[in-house]
């Protein structure tokens, strides 16, 4: 087993360097309070109208393999084999 790597910090000269370089770089933006207060965070995906649930539940093996060995979207299609039946018979 290999011994865990030392960490190497900087010295407070390289860092005083280091803090130069990004002050002198024109396209460094540091934004005032008030701008840093008006962004607005972004929070990934927009939210779906109908979002899916996770669930998990228990198939026969062989069921799952059939819809599997159709190729990518299996779960897709299962999800529409479950509505289609669910149309024809009362919930």
């Amino acid at each position: 087993m290999s011994k865990p790597h030392k960490l190497i910090r900087n010295t407070p000269e390289e860092e005083a360097a280091i803090a130069r370089g990004i002050a002198n770089d024109p396209d460094t933006f540091v934004p005032t309070d008030e701008q840093f207060a008006q962004m607005k965070r972004r929070g990934g995906r927009p939210k779906l109208a109908n979002p899916k649930v996770a669930v998990t539940v228990r198939y026969d093996a062989d069921i799952v393999e059939s819809f599997k060995a159709s190729g990518e979207g299996w779960q897709t299609r299962m999800n529409n084999a479950l509505r289609e039946w669910l149309s024809t018979h009362h919930a």
